[in-house]
């Protein structure tokens, strides 16, 4: 971007497809949803807590915007209505029962729907609802229903989840109200396979290659441009006779697309053209927004690649036979040195994650991908293999770790849930605009999701992991990518540390506390499937506690993260800064775990409180929630955003 004014929220943010590349300050994102405490299959309970006569699945305090809605139930069980609370209102300013997602605006297709699953030798039909609608909120956001959500046997039915972004500010927030003009969305998310971003103001150039042939071995040059420019769509269409069989093989398995930006020696992007066209099996052509394979076999990828130097980009033939397309055609536009579309440092490189191959990790999860720098996530692609035919695959939960922190900010019911079906993959090829999977009934299959709102922010790293099984208790073959914009080195850097119960530590930090209730020590595990245990001592107040921490004065803003255990729920305290509550949010996690304990939470300080600043009086204040009767902290890690 030209401006440094902040990429947009909510709805604004879904219709500018062109700012994706854009890096983002002060944005995370979060997950609420049925996951088993025990860390197996049991995902069918979806609640917080009860409040009066309504069960609460969601709450969050703080600016933030919900960008992915779904819950499946059976068909005849009791419907329930879904209630929407913002910014502490009494009373729901929006409700909807699963019955009329698809059909009451703004929940209408194809931004929201209803996928009936199939009957799969009795398990089914299943009702799965999902909805993509921006639904800010400047101030919190609580999300109700009126029966309990639970049970996995007929006439039940709770899993479900929500992906939101946190925000550390509310600048640009204007909380959901249902009458948002989304005729803009819903026109793009009709023309799927039509270039999603806005018309450029003068036609692209082109670098097209017709009747061409790629024998084995060979590399063939599809683009080499210098100076400063966009790529806005690579396009396809091979041969009739080099469409792929089922199974990957042919031109989608064997062709690699390769990407550098501005001379880098380590290639931005470097994958199977399966997978850079969201179609690794090729069993049948699926495809979303911004990458697929349309019904006549003509390819699609319209991620907005900037570079600021040069581009070259690559194909190359890794197979034993030759590939052939009638025309292969590379968009682009060049910069206008007065006005460049993107701004250098301002906007990420797209690139993908190191091809994961087709391999398995007997007991542990498989980590598609891990991606260091800082940017965010944008598309993750993943297929898996089982030893036989017929082998229900894909009830292992995708688990993605962000910048380090032990707990996953995103954690699916399965695989199937994360690209927001819900019910297994034995009716392929299904597709929506931000989600699809292609293969045989269970084994194998192949999903795509893109996060077009919701994408995945980090600032040091972010590792995507997927279990093989129910608790990786099956054989499975993976493999994968993930698609980003990002740059080299860090967005924060760790630069203090508090171990609560380490009384040097605590010295350092001129830590004390008023209304102690004593220090403990816990022996437990995190919820990130490693079954790795810590032990160590904290403390737990109901007043408050009081500590000093170094900081960058370049900073941005700081990050507050706290290990904690989290047996009960809706912990909740005011933060100060130097005597200045921070006014944006309490520091508030509403679940809890009472059998894998560990917690690591944030709390993010907007730049107002911290900028220029090389030490913070940090005062946090326990407020009384629900049934919590103190707040517990064993550890703190302090990061500047930089």
């Amino acid at each position: 971007m030209a401006s440094k004014t902040p990429p947009p929220r909510g709805l604004a943010n879904l219709e500018r497809f062109d700012l994706l590349p854009a890096l983002r300050d002060g944005v995370q994102v979060r997950y609420e949803g049925s996951i088993d405490k025990q860390g197996f299959n049991a995902d069918w309970d979806w609640w917080l807590y009860r409040e009066g006569r309504e069960w609460v699945i969601f709450d969050v305090d703080g600016p933030g915007c919900i960008y992915n809605f779904v819950q499946h139930r059976y068909p005849e069980s009791e419907e329930p209505t879904f209630r929407f609370y913002f910014d502490g209102e009494e009373t729901p300013r929006f409700e909807i029962k699963p019955s009329e997602f698809g059909t009451k605006p703004p929940f209408v297709r194809p931004l929201a729907d209803a996928y009936l699953g199939p009957e799969d030798n009795g398990r089914g039909p299943i009702r799965v609802v999902r909805s993509f609608v921006p639904m800010p909120y400047a101030k919190s956001c609580r999300i109700t229903t009126d029966l309990r959500l639970k049970g996995p046997n007929k006439g039940d039915g709770g899993w479900g989840h929500v992906v939101c972004h946190s925000y550390a500010d509310a600048d640009g927030i204007e909380t959901f109200t249902g009458r948002e003009p989304y005729g803009r969305v819903l026109e793009r998310w009709s023309r799927v396979g039509e270039d999603p971003k806005p018309a450029p103001a003068k036609p692209y150039e082109a670098a097209v290659l017709r009747g061409l042939t790629i024998a084995p071995g060979e590399s063939v040059l599809a683009l080499d441009e210098r100076g400063a420019g966009c790529v806005a769509a690579i396009l396809a269409e091979p041969e009739p006779e080099s469409e792929p069989s089922a199974g990957g093989e042919g031109w989608l398995g064997q062709l690699w697309v390769r990407a550098a930006w501005d001379g880098h020696e380590k290639p931005d992007v470097e994958c199977p053209a399966g997978v850079f066209f969201a179609n690794e099996l090729g069993y049948n052509p699926v495809g979303v927004l911004s990458h697929g394979r349309r019904a006549d076999g003509s390819c699609y990828n319209y991620f907005p690649m900037p570079y600021w130097r040069g581009a070259r980009i690559e194909l190359i033939n890794r197979g034993t036979e030759p590939v052939r397309f009638a025309r292969w055609e590379t968009r682009y536009s060049k910069a206008d040195p007065d006005s460049p579309p993107y701004a250098e440092g301002q906007a990420g490189y797209f690139r993908s994650s190191a091809y994961y191959g087709p391999k398995a990790t007997p007991g542990a999860d498989s980590l598609i991908g891990r991606i260091e720098g800082r940017g965010h996530l944008v598309a993750g692609h993943v297929t898996a293999w089982a030893r036989k035919p017929n082998v229900i695959s894909c009830e292992g939960d995708v688990r993605v770790r962000i910048d380090g922190n032990a707990t996953p900010q995103v954690e699916s019911d399965g695989s199937e849930s994360w690209v927001c079906y819900g019910w297994g993959f034995p009716t392929p090829p299904e597709t929506n605009p931000s989600s699809a999977y292609d293969g045989l009934p269970d084994n194998p299959w192949s999903m795509v999701r893109l996060c077009g709102g919701d994408w995945y922010p980090f600032e040091r790293e972010l590792v995507f992991g997927i279990e093989s099984g129910e608790y990786n208790n099956q054989y499975l073959r993976h493999s994968g990518v993930l698609f980003y914009y990002g740059v080299d080195g860090p967005g924060m850097v760790l630069t203090d540390e508090l171990d609560v119960g380490n009384k040097a530590s605590e010295g350092a930090h001129v830590y004390r506390t008023a209304g102690s209730r004593g220090y403990y020590t816990l022996e437990s595990e995190y919820e990130d499937g490693t079954g790795r245990v810590l032990r160590d001592t904290g403390h737990e107040t109901e007043g408050s506690s009081e500590f000093v921490v170094s900081v960058d004065p370049r900073n941005r803003g700081v990050r507050l993260r706290r290990r904690s255990d989290q047996a009960t729920g809706r912990q909740r305290a005011n933060v100060y800064v130097d005597g200045v509550r921070v006014k944006e949010r309490s520091w508030y996690y509403a679940d809890r775990n009472p059998y894998k304990r560990w917690l690591e939470d944030e709390f993010d300080i907007p730049a107002a409180y911290t900028a220029g600043k090389t030490d913070l009086a940090i005062r946090v204040e326990y407020v009384q929630e629900g049934e919590t009767r103190a707040w517990n902290e064993f550890y703190y890690w302090v990061f500047s955003l930089v």
